[in-house]
């Protein structure tokens, strides 16, 4: 029986591919807000069909869940950083979006780790009821995911443009999207903040379990 390769699972495959879509869209977002957009969400929207192939050719990694989370983190930095040009006055914020968003997700993945899981998304049934419900109910995963990332992209474009009318009073697609958007977007930075708590409490735990085993 040959060797399995890793890197050219299918899961893995369509993580190369929405890291090339989030190159295109940072490559456009200078000039062509709506190619740069739509490759964007594109990438991001290839983000549900990576965990569908994983489960459906059993071809679920750790080197795929990192890719993932990886692709995931780093495009929405760069698109942050991107509206910080864009909004000047409103960099501080995107800078602690970005903050919250990194810190959160790599420490809750180091002590995911340290206890033995096998990706961030292995969490225990028996701890947060908010985070075992974000992670073990996709629909909920994917509406926080899907809402942050309209939140992000409908504030790039509306430095461009309202959008196609939608409605009564001249109201924009763009903007009707991302007041739609900004609660998920605003839940979804709580959960993260509570991540941060989360995996910071579990950490510090193992370290007093390590400690007691020590005297």
């Amino acid at each position: 029986m040959s060797e399995e390769n890793i890197f050219l699972f299918v899961p893995n495959l369509i993580g190369y591919a929405r890291i090339l879509f989030a190159f295109v869209a940072f490559y456009f977002m200078p000039t062509y807000p709506l190619a740069a957009s739509s490759f964007y969400l594109l990438s991001g929207l290839l983000d549900a069909f990576d965990g569908y192939a994983a489960r459906a050719l059993n071809q679920g990694t750790k080197f795929g869940a990192m890719l993932d989370m990886l692709t995931d983190r780093c495009a929405t930095m760069c698109l942050l950083v991107n509206l910080s040009l864009l909004y000047p006055s409103c960099t501080i914020l995107f800078q602690l979006s970005m903050t919250i968003d990194v810190a959160s997700h790599w420490l809750h993945l180091h002590s995911s780790i340290m206890k033995g899981s096998e990706s961030h998304k292995s969490i225990d049934l028996s701890g947060n009821p908010i985070l075992r419900i974000y992670y073990t109910s996709r629909p909920v995963l994917f509406t926080m995911c899907a809402g942050s990332e309209l939140f992000y992209c409908m504030l790039y474009l509306l430095h461009f443009t309202e959008g196609p009318e939608v409605g009564v009073g001249s109201l924009g697609l763009f903007r009707l999207i991302f007041w739609v958007s900004t609660p998920v977007a605003l839940l979804k930075t709580a959960i993260s903040i509570l991540h941060l708590i989360t995996a910071a409490s579990n950490i510090a735990a193992l370290d007093l379990a390590e400690r007691s085993k020590k005297k």
